[in-house]
């Protein structure tokens, strides 16, 4: 009777977890753009046109500035982009910048007067830090993932402890700012767990990941009293595959394997990305004496992203994940193991 219990809870607990997304999506990990263009005198310039470029997808977004010289662009994912800022006699202007969800920069831009017979093209550094929240906060993109050593195994964290400051792993466990208690975040969304895996392993597979943005500090009231790390990630989803497919396949010494397919695709309005993915290994945790007895680890998952741009302005997001991991700890020897030594 409590297994069949059990079983409901977590029937009723996966499905509750599949359905938040759809709702919540867009709390947390969205942002708008705000500013104004002017000249050299810091007069204001209406009619600029601007262009937002995503860096790592197909994501576009564009705007005009109005009579004072004042442009909005709405809905905005964390992210990497690439602005683009052209007007009639004036010299095109291209900056690099970083967008970090639940924040609303203000930038002022000024465009040089140019020739009317030549094309100039001025690009500014890339802005790293946001300026606009005092929340300390480290986005780690897909290639970031896939070019460091070990960071896409599906239980490593190094795309935690390789790039945020404060974060490092002991006892087999993620530490950040000297304590292990945090919370991971799907789009704004928190992962309802509770179990120790949390801080053992990434809760998504980092192959799955498209951006991981990694809070440090100074936290939003519905983060909860899990305050050491908040992990929210944006998800893969197809806007940056066409019609492909990925196979990884590893084998290692511990009979370790690290599998997982992948495949995506989009349109101009609907996108999808789904993986599946198991590993294992004989290597399980750190035992705490020196002999290994019973040491294990394996887990399978799958995961699927949908997206349709109903306009411009709206979308609708449905992500959904399964997971299952086992760790299994060493066998502890017996009272009579030690009193024999």
């Amino acid at each position: 009777m409590q297994s069949a219990t059990r079983t409901h809870r977590r029937a009723l607990a996966l499905a509750l977890f599949c359905m938040l997304p759809v709702f919540a999506a867009r709390a947390t990990v969205f942002s708008q753009l705000q500013g104004v263009v002017h000249d050299s005198q810091h007069r204001p310039l209406p009619g600029v046109h601007i262009a937002l470029a995503a860096a790592r997808s197909a994501f576009t977004a564009s705007a005009d500035t109005n009579s004072e010289g004042a442009f909005t662009l709405l809905n905005i994912p964390l992210g990497d982009y690439t602005v683009t800022i052209t007007h009639a006699g004036f010299q095109t202007l291209q900056e690099s910048l970083t967008v970090h969800s639940d924040t609303s920069p203000t930038f002022h831009f000024m465009l040089e007067i140019g020739s009317v017979s030549e094309t100039v093209t001025v690009t500014t550094p890339l802005q790293t830090a946001s300026i606009d929240t005092v929340t300390p906060t480290t986005l780690v993109d897909r290639l970031d993932i896939a070019q460091t050593p070990g960071a896409d195994r599906t239980n490593s964290m190094a795309m935690i402890t390789d790039y945020v400051p404060g974060a490092y792993m002991t006892h087999d466990m993620l530490h950040m700012r000297g304590g292990h208690q945090v919370s991971w975040l799907i789009d704004g969304v928190e992962i309802p767990n509770t179990n120790i895996a949390s801080n053992l392993a990434a809760q998504i597979d980092p192959k799955d990941i498209d951006y991981l943005e990694v809070q440090r500090g100074s936290y939003t009231s519905d983060v909860g009293d899990r305050t050491y790390g908040v992990f929210n990630v944006v998800p893969r989803t197809g806007f940056e595959r066409d019609r492909q497919a990925e196979l990884v396949l590893s084998a290692g010494n511990f009979l370790q394997t690290n599998d997982q397919l992948n495949l995506g695709d989009h349109t101009e309005k609907f996108a999808y990305y789904a993986s599946l993915s198991g590993d294992r290994s004989d290597y399980g945790l750190a035992p705490p004496i020196g002999r290994v007895l019973h040491d294990a680890a394996n887990g399978a998952g799958g995961f699927a992203s949908l997206i349709y741009n109903r306009t411009p302005k709206d979308q609708l997001r449905l992500i959904t994940q399964f997971r299952r991991d086992f760790f299994q700890i060493p066998y502890d020897p017996s009272t009579t193991d030690f009193e024999a030594q």
